[in-house]
C-alpha cells in the first residue's frame, strides 16, 4: 500500500509541476475561462486530461513501438506549430479590432470545449517524450514496476496533477485579470505574445533538434529495458 501511495504522489507531483510552465494548452484554458467562463474551461481541461492519460498508458506498454513511428511525431510537431501560430494571429486580430466582445475565433467557436481540448492535446507531442523520460527514470529506480496496479495508480496521480495545474490557469488567470482590471484589448495582446513566444520556442527546438522526436530517439535502449541491462 505504501508503494502504491508513493507512485500516486510521484505521478501527481511530476504532472502538476510539469504542467505549470506556460504552454499553448494551459494558456488556451486560461483564455477560455476568461471569455467563456469556468465551466467551458473545465470541459476543455477535461479533454486535455483524457488524452494525456491515454498517451501515458500507451507509452507504458508500447515504448518500443512508438519509437519506431518518429515520422508521425514529427508531423504532429508541425501541426502543433501551425495551431499555436494560428492562435497567436487570432489573438492579435482580436486585439486589433479593439472590441470588448471580440474573442479569439479559434478558441471561441461552435466546437464543444471538451472536443477542442481532446484535439489540441492529441496533436501536442511534447507530453510523449516528457512521460517517456520520467517513466523510464521510475522504472530504472524500481519505483514503478510493469504491473497493472502500478500503472493504474500512476496514471490516476498524473491525471489529478494535470487537472490541478490546469485549474491554476483556469481560476488563477481569470482572477488576476479581474484584479488588474485588464481590458480585452490588452489581454488579447498579452495572450497573443505568449502564443508567439511558444511558436518561436517550438521552431528553435525543431531547428536545433531538441524537439519531441529527438528526445525519444535519444532514450537509450537499456533505459527502456533495465531488466535486459542486468542480464
Amino acid at each position: 500500500m505504501r508503494q502504491l501511495t508513493r507512485i500516486f504522489f510521484t505521478g501527481m507531483i511530476i504532472s502538476f509541476l510539469g504542467s505549470l510552465p506556460l504552454g499553448s494548452l494551459n494558456v488556451a484554458a486560461m483564455q477560455i475561462s476568461i471569455t467563456d467562463g469556468y465551466t467551458q474551461a473545465l470541459w476543455f481541461g477535461t479533454g486535455i486530461l483524457l488524452i494525456e492519460i491515454i498517451y501515458v498508458r500507451v507509452s507504458l506498454v508500447a515504448m518500443d513501438k512508438i519509437r519506431k513511428h518518429e515520422k508521425i511525431l514529427k508531423a504532429l510537431e508541425w501541426v502543433t506549430l501551425l495551431i499555436v501560430s494560428a492562435l497567436a494571429i487570432s489573438s492579435f486580430v482580436a486585439a486589433a479590432k479593439n472590441n470588448v466582445h471580440t474573442k479569439n475565433i479559434l478558441l471561441s467557436n461552435s466546437m464543444p470545449r471538451f472536443v477542442l481540448g481532446l484535439f489540441m492535446s492529441a496533436v501536442n507531442p511534447v507530453q510523449i517524450p516528457f512521460w517517456f523520460g520520467w517513466s523510464t527514470v521510475l522504472f530504472t529506480k524500481k519505483i514503478l514496476l510493469p504491473r497493472n496496479d502500478h500503472y493504474n495508480i500512476y496514471i490516476t496521480g498524473i491525471g489529478l496533477g494535470t487537472f490541478l495545474a490546469t485549474c491554476v490557469f483556469i481560476f488563477g488567470g481569470k482572477l488576476v485579470v479581474e484584479k488588474l482590471n485588464t481590458n480585452q484589448h490588452t489581454l488579447h495582446l498579452i495572450i497573443g505574445g505568449i502564443f508567439t513566444a511558444t511558436a518561436i520556442i517550438q521552431i528553435w527546438k525543431m531547428l536545433k533538434r531538441k524537439d519531441a522526436v529527438e528526445k525519444i530517439h535519444n532514450i537509450k535502449e537499456e533505459d527502456l529495458h533495465p531488466e535486459r541491462k542486468a542480464e
